[in-house]
């Protein structure tokens, strides 16, 4: 028999009174996670769509094509030894061991996020944030890698740089977890991690042919898809940040709130510092904003109140809108502004959970932390410094490594050739297209004078 009390919230309390026992668990918490789950798997495929809306007609399926590409190969990776690198409760301060290698004994034991749900469903869960995280970072791949080492290199990543992030974040044995480390719902491990992996990739593959002519125009070829990808994004978000209080409390409630408060503020913000230069209200400008103020929100969602969201949308509007000529200072290519997005995102919100983090916000749940500098815990602060910095260090320096181990073995070099890149990934890599005519007539026909022209650079889109 299973002992089972109340709180005065009304959670259920596991009580064991053997060894055989199966513990009990509050079903509306299960419930809600699980729906979260869902939430965060649509997502992925709006990643996908956000992106393709950015690139040109000719390698838009590409994007659509690796985000449920991704979505399988982590599915497995995560099966096969990721949640158990992530997520073990043996393991070291940095990564995990193999105990739950191939999610052996993973099902009804208190989970390592949280008693309120079986470790099972915690898994499922976190799987999504482990798919989401590597898609991306793949951005940076558009329009000039091979689809088939893009593979092999989702799987490397996450086992090489997302799950011993995520261990030093969220594990109760990771350093960061253990100094005092505030991050919610995936500031490092999401983010700054995909981000700056972004910037690496950018700079391994090198510039697009004929990127920088005046005579070529990269503009988004269907800013339908990039609306689309941003209701997707925005949707599951809800489920993103409120789904990791894992648990249908007020804190869930509050994240949910603050989240979506933030990607308004910050797509109005962006919108307004381009409507500063062109007099133009741009709808990719907006949703580029939105996004912004959702990764900035993300490390704080489950720790800051609704008036602290204001600001954060205010300031990933501006600073990402501001990081997106990095690029053009330090020659890089990175095709979708991923870093500017994610990285430069992430780390706003980390250091701004770091100043304006409450004791009491995060206490809704009984949750127990000293809170920021608003709490006058100052040293807080240089906790989400440390963490940050060391998330973009190690994620800069593994991916590279990757790249370059790669790049050296035979059949696994992720850069295509020039006439590849003409064609189009669509044709070349899969021999399919988003739509049922691509012209390349013009593209072909001036290659010799244009390398890298399109038809989109002579039409308005």
């Amino acid at each position: 028999m299973v002992n089972v009390t109340f709180t005065d919230s009304g959670d259920l309390v596991n009580n064991f009174a053997g060894p055989d026992e199966v513990p009990v668990y509050n079903v509306g918490d299960i419930a809600w996670v699980l729906t979260s789950t869902a939430l965060v798997w649509i997502m992925i495929p709006g990643v996908g769509f956000f992106y393709s809306g950015l690139l040109r007609r000719k390698n838009a399926l590409s994007m659509l094509y690796l985000s449920m590409i991704t979505m399988a190969v982590v599915s497995f990776q995560w099966f096969f030894w990721g949640y158990s690198l992530a997520f073990s409760d043996t393991g070291s301060k940095f990564i995990g061991d193999l105990r739950y290698f191939g999610m052996k004994g993973v099902l009804d034991q208190p989970s390592a996020g949280s008693t309120r749900v079986p470790a099972l469903v915690f898994s499922v869960y976190q799987l999504m944030f482990a798919a989401i995280t590597p898609m991306l970072a793949v951005g940076a791949f558009a329009e000039r890698a091979r689809l088939g080492p893009a593979m092999a290199f989702v799987f490397f990543w996450s086992t090489l740089v997302y799950d011993p992030i995520a261990n030093w974040t969220w594990n109760p044995n990771g350093w960061s977890y253990i100094m005092g480390g505030l991050d919610f719902a995936g500031g490092t491990p999401v983010h700054i991690s995909s981000g700056t992996a972004a910037l690496a990739i950018s700079i391994y593959l090198g510039k697009r042919t004929g990127y920088g002519s005046e005579r070529l125009a990269y503009k988004p070829h269907n800013t339908s898809y990039v609306v689309l990808g941003t209701v997707f994004l925005w949707f599951g978000w809800f489920g993103f940040n409120g789904g990791s209080a894992l648990a249908a409390n007020l804190r869930a409630a509050m994240a949910c709130v603050v989240t979506n408060l933030a990607a308004s503020v910050s797509g109005l913000t962006w919108m307004l510092w381009d409507y500063r230069i062109e007099r133009k209200w741009s709808t990719v400008g907006f949703c580029s904003g939105a996004i912004a103020g959702l990764v900035a929100i993300t490390p704080g969602s489950g720790f800051v109140g609704a008036p602290a969201a204001v600001l954060f949308g205010f300031m990933a509007g501006t600073l990402c809108n501001f990081a997106t000529q990095l690029k053009f200072v330090f020659g890089y290519d990175d095709t979708l502004d991923v870093f500017a997005s994610h990285a430069v995102g992430g780390v706003v919100g980390n250091l701004l959970t770091g100043l304006f983090a409450q004791a009491s916000v995060a206490g809704a749940d009984g949750t127990i932390i000293d809170g920021g500098w608003l709490d006058h815990h100052y040293i807080q602060l240089a906790y989400q410094l440390a963490d940050s910095a060391a998330g973009m260090g190690y994620s800069f320096v593994m991916t590279t490594i990757i790249l370059w181990i790669m790049h050296f073995i035979p059949g696994l070099r992720l850069r295509v050739d020039e006439d590849t890149e003409i064609v189009g990934i669509d044709d070349t890599e899969m021999g399919e297209y988003a739509y049922d005519y691509v012209g390349q007539e013009v593209e072909l026909s001036t290659a010799p004078e244009i390398p890298y022209a399109s038809k989109e650079s002579t039409s308005s889109t």
